[in-house]
């Protein structure tokens, strides 16, 4: 699975939402798609960006095939588009609905499904929170792409994240009910316990 700077989450977030939402206007000059990462709406963080900046980004990616130039080759005006996904150059293929989720995920961050039910209504309009849900499911289920994490402290919902990155979700993962976990990790000590138990009991009657 490819793993994306920070920057190279902007950049391919972006291609895909400007490719779904405007098309009119895609594939993206290197102008469009500074504004597109510059961004204050549904942008975090808001960056400012120089072009020169976004441009060491668009080239790492185009090295690694994951962005191209498809202006003609006498064009005097470049023109990027993504080959993130749902292309005939990778295996990586997402249904409409799972697109939404993944490309507001590599705009903003982790969110709860709530959250993602209003901020995708551009890209995909999801009927309900449980629907949002389903298709969180199936992306744990097909890669996994994104991980459930633990709710945040006074917070109703937990938040999902995406694992196209190496940010550590480990220490944020959702891990269940506390108390359940408490009890089982009780019961692990107790069978460990009486595993040693045992082990010296057959040294014993060895010796």
């Amino acid at each position: 699975m490819e793993i994306l700077s920070p920057l190279e989450q902007r950049v391919i977030g972006c291609l895909i939402e400007k490719q779904v939402s405007t098309p009119e206007n895609y594939p993206l000059t290197l102008k469009a798609l500074l504004n597109a990462c510059n961004q204050k709406s549904n942008r975090d963080p808001v960056l400012s960006l120089s072009e020169a900046e976004l441009q060491v980004a668009i080239d790492s990616l185009i090295a690694r095939r994951l962005v191209n130039n498809c202006a003609d080759f006498n064009a005097r005006t470049a023109k990027y588009q993504h080959r993130f996904c749902n292309t005939e150059f990778g295996d990586l293929k997402f249904n409409e609905p799972e697109l939404a989720i993944i490309t507001e995920l590599l705009l903003r961050g982790p969110q709860t499904p709530g959250e993602l039910r209003s901020r995708t209504a551009r890209l995909h309009s999801f009927a309900d929170v449980a629907s949002v849900e389903t298709s969180l499911h199936s992306l744990i289920e097909k890669g996994p792409y994104v991980v459930k994490l633990a709710k945040l402290p006074g917070k109703r919902d937990a938040r999902y994240g995406h694992l196209f990155s190496d940010t550590d979700y480990e220490q944020f993962a959702d891990t269940g009910n506390s108390e359940d976990n408490i009890k089982l990790k009780a019961q692990v000590a107790e069978l460990q316990s009486e595993i040693a138990r045992l082990q010296a009991h057959i040294r014993q009657l060895e010796e």
